[in-house]
């Protein structure tokens, strides 16, 4: 069975995104643990509601980030967050922790017993705009072994939104998708240069030619331009289309959700 089919229990995935609000110790901290846990799990309902296959958990709201090493008051309050979600939710969970903090997601990954983490910086080298990010593949695997880990699976974005790749600027996307999956990648994640932009089709159907992991679009997803992605890609993960006016700082937007997947039905439903 495929991965993609054996965690999700569909042959195509769709990830909500759940955006927790500022946490203790970043510039936008404003809300008490109660409220910022409580938000987290009224978002992840949501989604279970409307018939998602999994959601993800995402620091987005604590900007400016750092880079790889986030402090123990973030992984505390991730972690508060992530067993509270597990507990509200039948789906599964997974989490990122910006910017490239990937052993800080895996071991609360560890702790809430979430089934995969979403990393940045798994392979070569880039120019965040946090700063230079270097690979971490080794590091990582060595990690989740350590703790015993192995059924939490990586999913590693190549070529990531927000970065300039001027530095692997002679390697292709497809030198990229093999060395992760060389690395031992348990799937790969396609964006578009920022959030919120489509990731290029063109790139994503190379992609898919070239390596057997699971490639999921990370972002730039819409209920309009979903289906010109649904015969090459294995999964979707959707945020900041679902916010009101599409903007991921405004609160989600019920009427978005349920067209998104009123069209997911369509889409799974046809016949090919």
């Amino acid at each position: 069975m495929k991965i993609i089919e054996k965690l999700f229990k569909k042959e195509k995935a769709v990830i909500g995104m759940v955006h927790i609000q500022a946490l203790p110790g970043t510039p936008r901290h404003s809300k008490s643990m109660k409220e910022i846990i409580s938000k987290a799990v009224e978002e992840a309902e949501l989604y279970e509601d409307a018939g998602f296959d999994a959601v993800s958990l995402e620091n987005m709201h604590d900007v400016p980030y750092l880079i790889r090493n986030v402090g123990p008051e973030i992984v505390a309050s991730m972690t508060a967050v992530a067993c509270e979600i597990k507990n509200s939710v039948s789906l599964p969970v997974g989490i990122q922790i910006l910017s490239g903090a990937n052993k800080q997601a895996l071991a609360v990954a560890k702790a809430a017993g979430l089934s995969f983490i979403r990393t940045e910086g798994f392979v070569f080298s880039h120019i965040a705009d946090e700063g230079l990010m270097n690979s971490d593949a080794g590091e990582l695997l060595r990690y989740r072994k350590q703790i015993d880990a192995r059924n939490i699976l990586i999913f590693t974005d190549i070529q990531k939104k927000h970065s300039s790749h001027y530095l692997t600027s002679d390697i292709s996307i497809t030198e990229f998708a093999k060395a992760a999956e060389f690395f031992l990648s348990d799937g790969i994640v396609l964006t578009g240069t920022v959030t919120g932009r489509p990731a290029d089709t063109i790139e994503l159907k190379t992609v898919k030619k070239e390596t057997d992991l699971p490639v999921l679009i990370g972002s730039g997803i819409t209920d309009k331009n979903i289906s010109s992605y649904w015969n090459y890609a294995d999964g979707f993960i959707v945020g900041s289309y679902f916010k009101e006016k599409g903007y991921w700082e405004n609160p989600i937007s019920k009427e978005r959700v349920t067209k998104f997947m009123e069209n997911i039905d369509t889409l799974r439903n046809r016949k090919h």
